[in-house]
This record gives structure tokens, sequence and C-alpha cells, in this order.
């Protein structure tokens, strides 16, 4: 814009001042020159009331250089307007991101709330004016997009044959992918399984990755699991080793949805970790049922019983439980170990019977398992509902199991069993996995097998060990120094083993869907 023409005295001053002779030459050069000064001194004024009303118009203006003075002009221009612009770097090894403050609290409002706004609105922000243009800056509009493009890379897997046995195969090292989650990023985890919170030294174990013999694993993408179940109900029912894997699903989703409304809690028989969105309600639970049906081990919270019994015949109880899921994963089978022999009761709880006859474990076994299969039949929609059923999970109590007289239990392990001259037997009924792989067979209902049993026997380092909790409270420095009573191994640290369960219960879901 052209300034306007003005007549001023200090000019015609000036003027005449030169005309007059030598005499006042100097103060005539110190007026033009202080005219000058007036007139850029005005020019300079109309600039800044232009910034005022463009803030970001002009980058160089609102720089702060990192170890650097900065712009004389900012400090004007902060006065004026009442804008600071910084530049954060809160890890040497992030790119640097721009932040944007203003001190005025109905601009701070109006800048706050246009990013969830419509982002062409009259408020938005061109971060690109703000840095020099050689420096690298992360976009928030970038940074969503590029979510978005992952998530639709989480989409894309390669899924192993139908044919193929994800079963057979080894135990390889990989601390690239695994774990899959860390145990300190999930809130949700019970002192029970976080073997590193609770002291334990080593954490090689989280790291092992199974690999099936002829072909791969799909890799674990927890944002498409999550869009999988998204909406749905995912139950495992039985004994604490489901709850084991349960939890474990429960840290794998949880990875997946770290904004969402989130909540655990129980009610009755249930343990629920619910995701509420606008749109969706999606839990993943686990109700208590150790034998599947009814027993005086049942309660929840006190079922700490020797001499148990169970009612073979009797599952509708639980059963009803079960409905409307759209995937259950049962299993039962730790509580069948302490005895040779079960003990079935005569007529029922609700009528107070306390007599009992004793029956081998296998025939027992197969009562419950034909009770267990007649109920899905009956009462599943498999259009619906996918039934999975976990096999055996195995002990790791006698060292001498895998050539190691010096050990005590599973205490102190440290590597999967990755040689044996000799077929491995750690003692798992397998009997009893024979039983549900020919129950499974003759069923109505589709229900995938999932067999655990082989390839976690192989795991004598996974066991929570002395790296747990006893009767509700954490083990004392004493307890831990004698692992021959106290050593867990039974139960399995998290991250960890069950993990890998819930990967083949992952790849079939995904497939199925």
């Amino acid at each position: 814009m052209q300034p306007l023409r003005r007549k001023t005295p200090l000019f015609t001053t000036s003027e005449m001042g030169a005309m007059k002779g030598r005499k006042n030459n100097n103060l005539s050069i110190f007026v033009v020159v202080f005219s000058i000064f007036l007139f850029g001194l005005f020019m300079y004024n109309e600039d800044v009331k232009s910034i005022a009303e463009f803030p970001f118009s002009s980058p160089k203006a609102h720089e702060t250089q990192e170890g650097g003075e900065p712009n004389k002009h900012v400090d004007s221009v902060q006065e004026d307007n009442v804008v600071v612009v910084q530049r954060e770097s809160e890890k040497k090894d992030v790119e640097d991101s721009v932040t944007v403050k203003i001190s005025k609290s109905t601009s701070r409002a109006q800048l706050e709330k246009s990013g969830a706004e419509d982002e062409d609105s009259d408020e938005r922000v061109d971060l690109k004016t703000v840095v020099e243009k050689e420096k690298k800056i992360e976009m928030p509009r970038a940074e969503e997009e590029e979510e978005v493009e992952e998530e639709e890379e989480d989409e894309k897997v390669e899924l192993p044959p139908e044919d193929c046995d994800l079963f057979t195969g080894e135990w390889v090292l990989d601390n690239v992918t695994h774990p899959l989650y860390k145990e300190d990023k999930c809130e949700f985890l019970t002192s029970q399984v976080t073997c590193m919170k609770n002291g334990r030294p080593d954490s090689l174990y989280q790291n092992w990755k199974w690999k099936p013999r002829d072909c791969s694993l799909p890799k674990f993408k927890p944002k498409l699991l999550f869009q999988k179940i998204r909406g749905k109900r995912l139950m495992f029912v039985g004994d604490s080793l489901n709850r084991n894997q349960w939890e474990s699903m429960v840290c794998m989703v949880n990875s997946a949805v770290p904004s969402y409304n989130k909540t655990w809690y129980k009610t009755g028989s249930l343990a629920i970790f619910k995701i509420e969105e606008p749109e969706h309600v999606t839990t993943v639970e686990f109700y208590w049922a150790p034998f599947l049906v009814e027993s005086n081990s049942d309660d929840p919270n006190m079922h700490s019983i020797l001499n148990r019994i169970i009612m073979p015949e009797s599952i509708e109880k639980h059963g009803m439980n079960w409905k409307d899921v759209d995937y259950l994963i049962f299993n039962t089978y730790i509580w069948w170990m302490n005895t040779f022999s079960m003990k079935v009761l005569r007529g029922s709880f609700d009528e107070g019977s306390t007599a009992y006859d004793e029956v081998p474990r296998p025939i027992a076994y197969g009562r419950v398992l034909k009770t267990w299969s007649k109920w899905v039949d009956d009462n599943i929609d498999s259009n619906r509902t996918k039934v999975f059923f976990s096999s055996t999970s195995p002990l790791h109590i006698k060292s001498e199991d895998w050539n190691n007289p010096d050990g005590i239990k599973c205490a102190k392990e440290t590597t999967p069993i990755l040689n044996m001259s000799t077929p491995l037997d750690v003692g798992t009924d397998r009997r009893l996995f024979a039983i549900v792989n020919n129950v499974i067979q003759s069923m109505k209902v589709s229900v995938y097998f999932i067999n655990i049993t082989s390839l976690s026997e192989l795991r004598k380092d996974a066991h929570t060990s002395v790296y747990t909790i006893r009767q509700g409270k954490m083990l004392t420095p004493e307890q831990q120094a004698d692992p021959t009573t106290y050593a867990d191994c039974i139960h399995w640290c998290l991250p960890g083993l069950p993990d890998t369960w819930n990967e083949f219960l992952y790849t079939q879901i995904i497939s199925q869907s």
C-alpha cells in the first residue's frame, strides 16, 4: 500500500533550512533524519497492527530458536497479542513437535476446541508457518492419518492354511514381536501373574514365540482383534487356568483400546472386562466353573476345598449364564488332578445331600463332558456363537522329568525344554485329553479344540513359581526361599505362555469372521 503524501512543517522547515546556507546545515540534517525516523516509526506501528490481526502471517517474527536468542520483534508481538509459540521435545529420539498456547482464556478455549471442530474454521492455525522450513515437525492431522493407515494395515493378515497343524512345532526366541504387551502397561493383571513386579529377576520367558512346523501363525494385531470382537461377548468358562488365559486376553485387547471407557468388575461367578463406546459395548468375561458342572467348589471366592464333590449330570445353573455369548472358551482339568478318583454326589446340593460315590477320574470326567456336550448341542446356535475347548494345561512338579535332577520343581528355570533325548512326560493325564477330543468329534455343534498340551509341556520356565501370591498374600522372602513348599508350577506368568494360547484363539476368530 502506498503511503499517503503528507505536507508537514518539518519538511518545509528542512527545505528552507537547506537554502539558508551552511550555518544551519547541521541542524537541517538532524531535522531530516529525525523526520524520517518518525515516518518509519509510524509505518512500523501499522505493521504491528497487521500482525495483531494475522498473528501467524510472519513466521520469523514468532520463532523461538532452540539454543539461540529470540527475535527482537517477538517480545513486542507477544506483549501486544499475548501469543506464545514454543517448541517442546520430551525425548531426544522423538521428532520435534509444536505446541501453541494462547494465554488469553477466550483464545485458548477457541484453540483447544478447534481440535474437535471443523479444521477449515477461521480459528485454524497453520503450524507450517511457525517453524523453520528445514525443521521437520509432527502435524496433528498427519498423525491421525498415520494412525488410520496403520489401522488399515492391521487388517491385512496372512492366514495359515486350514489344514495346517498349528500345534506341532517349536519354540523360537523372538524379542521383537514378543511379548505382545507390557506387564506394567496392563493395569488389569492380578498380582498372581505379575512375576516381574513380584521380583522375578529374569524376563526371557516373555520372548518365546511358538512356530508351527508347516506354516506360521498370523502376526498378532490388537486393533484387528478388537475390530472382530467389537460389540460382542467373549467368555472363558472353567478353572483358574482359563482365568489365566482370560487375563491374557484382557491385556491383548486392552492394548488396542487405550482411549475408551474401560471397567473391570465382578458379579457372582462372573469377572467382566467391559469396553464402552457410544455405539458398542464389548466384554471379555470369565465364568468360574472349575468342573463345568455343579460342585461344592463353585463359590468364586471360597473354593479351597480338599474334599471336592461334583454332580456330573447337573449343568443348567451354570449354563444359563453362558447363553447369548458370541465366543465361548471352555476348559476343565487342574481341579481333577488332586485325587485318582472323584466324589460323585448322590442326590443334589439343594436337597442337602452329603453321601457320595468314589468314581475313577476318567469315568467321572467322561460323564461331565457328556453333560457339557449335550448342553452345547441343545442351547448353542452355531450361526451366532463360536465354541472352543482348551486341552489340558500341564504341571512341572518333578525336575527329573526334564533331566534336571538338581532342580526344585519349576523354580529357577529360565528356558524352555529345547532338547530331549527321550520322550517328555511331565505327568499329564492324557486319558482326559483323549476324552475331550473324542466327545468333540461326536457333537452336532462345531467345537474348535485348542491343543495347548504338548507345546505347554515344554515351558517349564514360564510358571509363576515363587513370584506370586498365596491365599491372597504376596510370598514373603522366606517363603520365596523355600520353592519346595511354595513354588506354583501350575499357573503362568503374564505376559507369557497363555498369550500363545490366545494367539490360536485369535487366529480362529479372524479366520471365521
